[in-house]
C-alpha cells in the first residue's frame, strides 16, 4: 500500500463564519458540498469544517477547536505574502523564519486562525535562493 496525497482534513471550529472569513483572507475559497456541508478549497485539497458539538459521524475521538497545527505551501515569496497579510489585517505571530518541512528547507510565517489553530504559510527554499538552513 502507498499513500499518494492528502485529499482533505477536518477542522472542528467554534464559529464557522469567522473561520471561513479568515481562510478566505489567506487565499482559500468556500465550497459547499453534500447539501449543507462546508469546506475550504485550495489547490486540489480542501479542509472540511465541522461545528463544535455538531460534528459529522464518524469524527475524531476528541474533536476540539484550536488543536490543529497546519502548514501550507504558498505560491510566490513569503515576503510578499507577509505584506499581503499585513494589508489584510491578519496578525503574524512569528516569521519569516527558516524551517524544515516535508519538501525540505523553507521560509515560514506563523499566524492563528479564529480558534487558535497554528497556521504556517511556507515558501520552499528552492523558490528562494536566499533561504537559510534552519
Amino acid at each position: 500500500m502507498t499513500i499518494r496525497s492528502l485529499d482533505h482534513l477536518v477542522l472542528t471550529v467554534a464559529d464557522v463564519d469567522a473561520t471561513v472569513a479568515f481562510y478566505e483572507r489567506i487565499g482559500m475559497r468556500l465550497e459547499r458540498f453534500d447539501g449543507d456541508r462546508l469546506a475550504l478549497r485550495f489547490g486540489k485539497q480542501r479542509i472540511h469544517l465541522h461545528r463544535a458539538g455538531g460534528e459529522i459521524e464518524p469524527h475524531a475521538q476528541r474533536p476540539e477547536p484550536g488543536s490543529a497545527d497546519l502548514c501550507f505551501l504558498v505560491e510566490g515569496r513569503v515576503d510578499d505574502v507577509e505584506c499581503k497579510l499585513r494589508e489584510a489585517g491578519v496578525a503574524i505571530e512569528l516569521g519569516p523564519v527558516d524551517r524544515s518541512g516535508a519538501v525540505g528547507q523553507m521560509r515560514s510565517l506563523y499566524l492563528r486562525d479564529p480558534d487558535g489553530n497554528l497556521v504556517e504559510l511556507s515558501e520552499p527554499a528552492s523558490n528562494n535562493s536566499a533561504a537559510h538552513v534552519g
